[in-house]
């Protein structure tokens, strides 16, 4: 059975281990502790909303390279560039165009627990977490 927990993202930091390891994690303030016993090294899955990002271009939105700044381009070095065949004279489905970028759900299935400390309702989560500083996040303690 799954426990579902409320939390907020609260920083980043890195962690420094004895063998010299530097481990990256997230802090995650819970609303609540949950009843079951956390532990070190625990599964978990993070659910979030991603930082919007607006109207994006290629670049920006699937990291497309860009036109040369040279050479006769005057203004189209941000430009998607082709758009496919003249044949059959349509955009195929699914090309990686401009548009909105991000403020979507995401879920990490597999983030790790690094850090715990009861007191102040926090644990530390091994890497990113979605979504912007004091963005709320769902945390799922798997078993």
């Amino acid at each position: 059975m799954e426990t579902k927990l409320l939390g907020t993202k609260k920083d980043m930091g890195l962690l420094y281990l004895e063998n010299g390891d530097v481990v990256p994690f997230t802090t995650v303030v819970l609303s609540v502790w949950p009843e079951k016993e956390l532990a070190i090294g625990q599964k978990i899955k993070l659910k979030g909303v991603s930082k919007g990002r607006g109207f994006s271009g290629v670049m920006k939105r699937w990291g497309h390279k860009g036109g040369p700044a040279t050479h006769g381009q005057s203004d189209r070095q941000r430009a998607i560039g082709s758009t496919g065949p003249s044949t059959p004279g349509r955009v195929f489905k699914g090309l990686k165009m401009p548009g909105h970028f991000g403020n979507a759900s995401i879920t990490v299935p597999g983030s790790k627990i690094v850090g715990l400390e009861k007191e102040k309702l926090e644990i530390k989560v091994l890497g990113g977490v979605p979504g912007a500083r004091r963005s709320k996040v769902q945390v799922e303690i798997l078993t």
